[in-house]
């Protein structure tokens, strides 16, 4: 099987937000699996729906898709194929209930 990776970019936008509203950030999710057919992206921010976030395949293999996110903490997994797969390059992870783990993104 090919290497999987993924990898998650936060990009502020440049405005202040406005008194009280918490500022929303575009946050970028990446993942290497050239011989995959469908890649989405699930999590607490989706309600775990494998289906709302698809991300789109480029040239080299890598799927993309990006999020407006407020500041928080987000866990998160990537469905490849029918399956739960985690993010190799997320080094913040934590126990789910169905003895796997999920990736934690911090947005700022």
């Amino acid at each position: 099987m090919a290497k999987k990776e993924a990898t998650v970019k936060s990009a502020e936008k440049g405005k202040s937000p406005a008194k009280g509203k918490a500022s929303v950030g575009k946050t970028g999710f990446q993942f290497c699996a050239p011989e995959a057919t469908e890649v989405y992206l699930a999590g607490d921010f989706n309600n775990w729906d494998t289906q709302a976030t698809p991300m789109k395949k480029d040239k080299k293999g890598m799927w993309k898709t990006a999020l407006l996110l407020k500041p928080g903490r987000y866990e998160y997994r990537f469905f490849v194929d029918d399956s739960w797969v985690s993010d190799l390059s997320c080094s913040g992870c934590v126990p789910n209930e169905f003895g796997t783990m999920n990736c934690v993104v911090i947005v700022g």
